[in-house]
């Protein structure tokens, strides 16, 4: 960890949230998928620890001599404490903040982690892990309630501008000048994802090799050891099938045939990329719940640099396809959690690419690379239907005609 220089350690937005909770006993939990930023974001917390005079200790488990002493038993963890601190100092109210990052590498994190919950409450953990799919299993039921989950994901629009050290404030009204210098950096975020280290890489090239890599560390880590997947050319064979449907109806039968899988098997590779954060599976909007849970789900990606390397082998020099759709979804799950966005459709095709449900209140949403190209028949029904008022129409090019046009920044 000591090669991270503190200088490029940025500040990300879900971090405000995380500062609120630094200081009570709860466990703090990052989930989400390899190289999102989670150990960049302890490192962060724990700069902003010591900088209020705490008392820190970042332990690595990707190092295999930290990992042999917390698998070899709890008490060896306190005795590795002990030879650094002296824990009583330490109380309820003064803690020692241990930062534990890989947590899903150990034997039995689940009984490790109530321990320390339950028996030392001097001591506060901040743990991270790169697969959600691995951490629940091992996280057993033992740690309901002792546990403060946050989902970690690919940087925002606005995050991936504080990275280019580019400066522009939320909510403002930009100039013509402004608006089209925002509207080329949307569209490099829409191409290249939102991956820390490829918004940071400088050219095309290596922001492929990068992304690349991030899939190959997937497959070979998350996915073939941490899930014992044994037949990992049809994974990923089925990996760049959905790349090229984000976006689309999922056809479970129709992927089986495509991929040479059973039905059982891709509906289980489908949870298993859910749950370490490469695709979420959208439901259809209805107020009938039990309708909406046996109605066909859309598929997205996450990252869309990821999504393109999958299906195209290359990223992009113009927006194609689903990218524009899929990069919308993207920015509503980080502002707005993943379980408030549906989509809707009826049985005539009339269909709305997003419905934003928050406190209540439904926001119809289309997102057009070009404002011109969007059609008000759907969003017509819909509002009539549900009585709503509002609506937005998502878009980079062409006027804003009136409040209900706005651009990817906006929402």
């Amino acid at each position: 960890m000591a090669e991270i220089k503190e200088k490029n350690i940025f500040k990300r937005i879900v971090f405000d949230e995380i500062a609120q909770y630094l200081l009570d006993d709860g466990i703090i939990v990052f989930h989400g998928a390899r190289q999102v930023g989670k150990t960049y974001l302890m490192l962060y917390a724990e700069n902003y620890l010591k900088s209020k005079g705490e008392t820190t200790l970042f332990i690595d488990l990707e190092d295999q001599r930290n990992l042999e002493i917390l698998d070899a038993g709890y008490q060896n963890f306190l005795s590795l404490l002990s030879e650094k601190f002296d824990l009583s100092l330490f109380s309820h109210k003064k803690k020692l903040f241990v930062f534990i990052d890989e947590i899903q590498y150990l034997k039995n994190p689940s009984s490790f982690m109530k321990l320390v919950a339950d028996h030392h409450k001097e001591v506060k953990l901040i743990v991270s892990g790169s697969s959600s799919f691995d951490i629940k299993n091992k996280f057993k039921n033992s740690l309901v309630g002792r546990t403060i989950n946050f989902e970690i994901f690919p940087l925002s629009f606005w995050e991936f501008l504080t990275f280019k050290n580019y400066r522009a404030v939320p909510g403002k009204i930009f100039t013509s000048i402004k608006t089209d210098e925002m509207s080329d950096l949307f569209k490099e975020y829409a191409l290249f994802g939102g991956y820390p280290e490829i918004v940071l890489t400088k050219t095309r090239e290596k922001k492929e090799k990068k992304l690349a890599q991030i899939i190959d560390t997937y497959l070979r880590k998350d996915i073939k050891d941490l899930a014992e997947i044994k037949e990992i050319d049809k994974f990923n064979g089925l990996l760049k099938i959905l790349a090229a449907q984000s976006g689309n109806l999922l056809n479970v039968l129709e992927l089986s045939n495509t991929a040479g899988l059973s039905k059982q098997t891709v509906e289980r590779y489908l949870f298993l990329l859910e749950n370490t954060y490469i695709i979420k599976l959208v439901r259809p909007y209805s107020r009938n719940i039990r309708s909406e849970l046996f109605k066909t789900a859309k598929i997205y990606f996450y990252d869309t640099g990821l999504m393109q390397i999958l299906w195209l082998k290359s990223l992009q020099k113009e927006i194609i396809g689903n990218v524009f759709e899929t990069s919308i979804f993207s920015e509503l799950v980080k502002k707005y959690g993943r379980e408030n966005i549906n989509y809707w459709r009826t049985k005539d095709r009339k269909e709305i690419d997003f419905i934003l449900s928050v406190k209540n209140d439904l926001l119809p949403i289309e997102a057009k690379v070009n404002f011109g190209q969007f059609n008000k028949t759907a969003v017509n029904y819909f509002i009539s239907h549900y009585k709503l008022k509002n609506y937005k129409i998502v878009g980079l090019k062409g006027i804003l005609k009136n409040e209900h046009y706005i651009y990817p920044w906006d929402l």
